[in-house]
């Protein structure tokens, strides 16, 4: 070993060094005679205790290249950190609502435009299919320029798009401007969760983005609130479009005032280089937790989009099929489907970060078994919800609430999986990749595929209504023959031949009933995925922080080929270079 390294290693003196070496500890004192009147520490060790902070650093680093990483001491989360949170919180919460808003309204739509089932799901396919395509371009943004500026104008771009929607009288046009809102949305979902996690890590990570994620379903519920009171009262659906906007102005405003941190901050890695978008993206299809866990949290969103755009109208079909709600409305329903999203929210998303923290200390890789075991209770839960709306409206939403709770455990765990398998340098390009796979196969399609599909069976069913034929009304006859000429005439009179609008409306309730039950399907499979991730997910993580580490203290290959060190040739190289920094 070289003689700089020799050097390198000498220990650093302490207190009990100099107590034992009068030389050191008279030096000590006559050069620090004049701190002590500054007020100083006393004889000893300098005021910034740095052999300390040095003991520290070998070893937590260390640690993180065994992959163990370490939990920090609790520091205290300062107003700053705060502020942010808060901030990102709150356009996360507009940000959902104006997505929804739509769904709350969505029959007043359809009858001003004149459209079905596959055209009203055609709005938010549209809206997603932008928001897909444009997130890969934010993410890529976002991991080599100003976060805090993106997020402003995508935020400015999304209000400005959505109110001038509001105000255009031709499906086309609207639909255009609903796709506009999705560019402005895709600036803001991939970069916010890379800045708390810059700020924060594990434990305390972990709940800022429960916190943070806890704005969808709650958003998405006052959406369903908020669109359809605006439009009850203002009596005219538009009105529900022009709230979020003023809102948005505000967000801008507060986005403006954050600071962006730098990227690894709260990792302890500072000197990260960002590589190229195709060297990231090979690496991400590469590491198979995060390829798993996106395919998972894929069909998540394909059953959160096609039940959040189709439940208040599929349970409103159903409720007005019983006795005394002939005249209710859609307002209503969306009033108390959007409570039970706010309500299953405020319990799911919490429930499913605590989980994860708790039993991360006894079962290392137990956040793709949270997100699984609660796909596989949501299925049948989902089921009953949907046989329900014709019998009991109570029951109907008791289950809806209970498979919104389950379905709402994965949000913050699979945020949370992602950030801890890549790198700080490529998490925006890996959110980016991840909302465009999720959205393209999963919520994209959704609403389109199920409205579609209703209308396909619909179709079918009215080729073949359900009316009792001829030849058995006279077998009837035959067998009332015996009757009062009263009774046989109240008889007649009772023969069932729908009318016109009773027959449309259990005939549209059965074809979105069937076009729903694939959401079940889809969510097993999702949990199957997220079976499949467990078996990855410790390696990739400890992969991840190997790598971040390695690069930070420029101790990696040319190539990036991080794997070529061992573990414990990782650790040996670190403390080289971490007793040279100092």
């Amino acid at each position: 070993m070289s003689q700089k390294h020799h050097q390198s290693y000498q220990p650093l003196p302490t207190a009990a060094a100099a107590m034992d070496n009068p030389a050191m500890s008279n030096s000590s004192s006559s050069s620090g005679s004049n701190d002590d009147v500054a007020g100083s520490e006393p004889l000893g060790l300098p005021a910034t205790y740095s052999s300390q902070q040095l003991v520290t650093s070998d070893f937590d680093s260390m640690e993180r290249l065994r992959g163990n990483d370490p939990e920090p001491p609790p520091r205290s989360t300062t107003a700053s950190q705060w502020f942010t949170v808060g901030v990102l919180c709150f356009v996360n919460l507009i940000n959902y609502m104006d997505r929804f808003t739509i769904a709350g309204v969505l029959t007043e739509v359809q009858s001003d435009f004149h459209i079905d089932n596959d055209e009203g799901g055609l709005l938010q396919t549209a809206f997603v299919v932008s928001y897909m395509v444009f997130a890969p371009l934010f993410g890529y943004l976002g991991d080599r320029y100003s976060r805090r500026w993106l997020m402003a104008i995508g935020v400015a771009m999304w209000s400005t798009t959505t109110l001038l929607g509001s105000y255009m009288h031709q499906f086309g046009w609207f639909l255009t401007f609903r796709a506009l809102v999705g560019i402005g949305e895709a600036s803001y979902s991939t970069i916010a969760p890379t800045i708390i996690s810059d700020l924060f890590v594990n434990s305390m990570r972990s709940q800022m983005l429960a916190m943070f994620y806890f704005a969808i379903p709650v958003g998405s519920g006052l959406g369903y609130i908020v669109g359809s009171k605006t439009a009850h009262l203002a009596n005219n659906w538009r009105w529900a479009l022009r709230v979020t906007p003023i809102l948005g102005v505000i967000a801008v405003v507060l986005i403006c005032l954050i600071k962006d941190p730098k990227r690894g901050a709260s990792e302890g890695t500072h000197n990260l280089e960002p590589t190229t978008f195709w060297t990231d993206i090979k690496e991400l299809v590469k590491n198979r937790s995060f390829m798993l866990s996106t395919a998972g949290f894929t069909c998540v969103a394909f059953v959160a989009g096609a039940l959040a755009w189709w439940g208040p109208t599929y349970i409103h079909l159903g409720l007005k099929m019983q006795p005394g709600n002939e005249d209710l409305k859609l307002d209503d329903v969306s009033y108390k489907f959007g409570l039970v999203a706010m309500g299953a929210g405020l319990i799911g998303v919490p429930l499913g970060s605590f989980l994860a923290q708790r039993l991360r200390h006894r079962i290392e890789n137990c956040d793709p078994y949270i997100c699984a075991v609660g796909l596989f209770i949501s299925a049948p839960m989902v089921f009953l919800a949907l046989i329900m709306p014709r019998t009991s409206g109570t029951f109907c939403f008791i289950f809806v609430f209970l498979a919104q709770v389950t379905l709402n455990l994965s949000w913050s765990i699979v945020a949370d999986m992602l950030l801890y398998v890549v790198l700080p340098t490529r998490r925006s390009t890996a959110e980016a990749f991840q909302i465009l796979i999720s959205h393209a196969l999963g919520d994209a399609g959704s609403p389109y595929l199920v409205g579609a599909i209703s209308v396909a069976i619909k179709g079918h069913l009215s080729a073949q209504p359900k009316m009792i034929s001829q030849p058995s009304l006279q077998s009837m006859s035959q067998v009332l023959e015996n009757a009062t000429e009263a009774v046989t005439a109240t008889l007649r009179d009772m023969q069932f031949t729908p009318t016109k609008s009773s027959s449309s409306d259990v005939i549209s309730f059965e074809a979105l009933q069937y076009s729903l039950f694939s959401t079940t399907f889809v969510e097993v499979l999702g949990g199957i995925f997220f079976l499949c991730t467990a078996c990855y997910v410790i390696k990739d993580r400890r992969k991840a922080t190997q790598a971040s580490m390695v690069k930070d203290l420029n101790l990696a290959p040319s190539d990036n080929k991080t794997d070529l060190f061992d573990s414990d040739c990782l650790v040996m190289c670190t403390d080289i270079a971490l007793r040279e920094r100092a």
